[in-house]
């Protein structure tokens, strides 16, 4: 049973960002401060990506836990209406595919940061960062940028 009514819980849903969060501002505010340059949102390549640093024709997906299914203490299943939620998990984790797919088919580099190496107990913005940089600065085609250890 929900403990919101329908109008709270469309209140509460419609509050949830898509753009400008939390964690993207981490890594936004990181990266800037340590002399790299990007673009926003470029709605021009697929899925939109979060961060694009055209210097290293590389993106970076800024993915929640929970929206995303990445499988940490955060991927949590919603106790109510769970046909819905699993079918949109579901969906959710096919278009993420199909646009690092996309991403790469086009020559981009592409990196993943989930939510939980910035935010919540145990989290190391510094150490993603510097996770983020060494991979900027190599020659890997895919990289996943995750709190070590994950639980």
């Amino acid at each position: 049973m929900d403990v919101h009514s329908p109008s709270q819980r469309s209140f509460n849903m419609s509050r949830i960002r898509s753009k400008d969060t939390k964690p993207e501002l981490v890594v936004r505010r990181w990266l800037w401060s340590h002399g790299y340059r990007y673009r926003l949102h470029r709605r021009d390549l697929p899925g939109t990506p979060d961060i694009v640093l055209p210097r290293y024709h590389a993106v970076l997906l800024i993915h929640g836990c929970f929206w995303h299914r990445h499988g940490c203490s955060a991927t949590t299943m919603p106790a109510t209406h769970r046909n819905f939620w699993t079918a949109k998990f579901k969906e959710n984790v096919s278009r993420d595919k199909c646009v690092v797919e996309e991403l790469q088919k086009d020559g981009w580099r592409v990196m993943i940061v989930w939510e939980c190496c910035l935010r919540g107990k145990n989290a190391d913005p510094t150490a993603a960062g510097e996770q983020i940089r060494d991979w900027l600065e190599s020659d890997i085609r895919y990289g996943v940028c995750e709190r070590p250890g994950r639980q």
